[in-house]
């Protein structure tokens, strides 16, 4: 089925309902939820979902797991769709928690196929077994690191969705903890409590999960370094490299190359 709503078709008595969809640029889902758990996959462009318990960057051809009844919001940078929404009780191995995932060739195709689909598709034919495997390559398909926890104290979560809209490479705790008014052993351990990361892990994971959405935009690396306050681009890359595993440009071409 493509571009119609979960809302029409959620009574559907299918495990799966598959939906393609297709958005403007800078469109944003405001805050919602699901009866169903959703598997969201970007076709095209990079997805910026947001949860009380953080923000996860979801580039090209990459997928977000959204367990049922999580309220989220997306922002959509040139992006089209393919969702599944399933019943929770069709598929209980998945994580509770929302998850970026990968989306191997195999699985990719099964997407593609699946929003072709009529919603009451024949469960007992092929259909059924297209939507049967695809449940079972969603289940071994592989988390990546690009969940960013946000605070739940509001001072401090003040600071983080300030960092989020102009990542600075050379932020220190120094700073946030004079702007909170407390000591820097003080703000070092509400942070690390708060988000289960120290600042520099999450600084640099902020900035990571920003580059992603300007490099899917066609930004070049010196200018997202140049942006973010590093000294060089060598010197962005190599922080990139460190949290991702991969240097910009080679991300670029896997990318390409899905």
């Amino acid at each position: 089925m493509r571009n119609s709503s979960i809302d029409l078709l959620d009574a559907t008595p299918r495990a799966v309902v598959a939906i393609g969809t297709d958005y403007a640029h800078g469109q944003v889902l405001p805050m919602h939820r699901h009866r169903r758990a959703q598997l969201l996959y970007g076709a095209t462009g990079v997805m910026q979902v947001s949860t009380t318990e953080g923000n996860w960057v979801v580039p090209p051809q990459r997928a977000v797991w959204i367990p049922a009844g999580v309220d989220h919001e997306v922002l959509m940078l040139g992006v089209s769709t393919r969702s599944l929404y399933i019943e929770p009780a069709a598929i209980t191995a998945m994580d509770t928690r929302c998850q970026v995932i990968s989306v191997s060739p195999l699985m990719r195709q099964l997407l593609m196929e699946a929003v072709e689909l009529v919603p009451d598709y024949d469960e007992a034919g092929r259909d059924g077994v297209l939507i049967d495997l695809l449940l079972h390559e969603l289940q071994r398909s592989a988390h990546l690191p690009l969940h960013l926890p946000l605070p739940q104290d509001p001072r401090l979560l003040g600071l983080c969705q300030a960092f989020l809209k102009r990542p600075d490479a050379h932020a220190s705790p120094v700073q946030w903890a004079a702007q909170l008014h407390i000591s820097l052993r003080s703000f070092n351990r509400l942070f690390s409590r708060q988000t289960t990361l120290s600042f520099s892990q999450w600084r640099q994971q902020a900035c990571v999960m920003a580059a992603l959405a300007h490099l899917a935009e066609g930004d070049s690396v010196t200018r997202i370094a140049l942006d973010q306050g590093y000294d060089s681009p060598a010197a962005f890359s190599t922080m990139f490299r460190r949290v991702l595993g991969h240097a910009p440009s080679a991300w670029l071409e896997k990318t390409a190359g899905h």
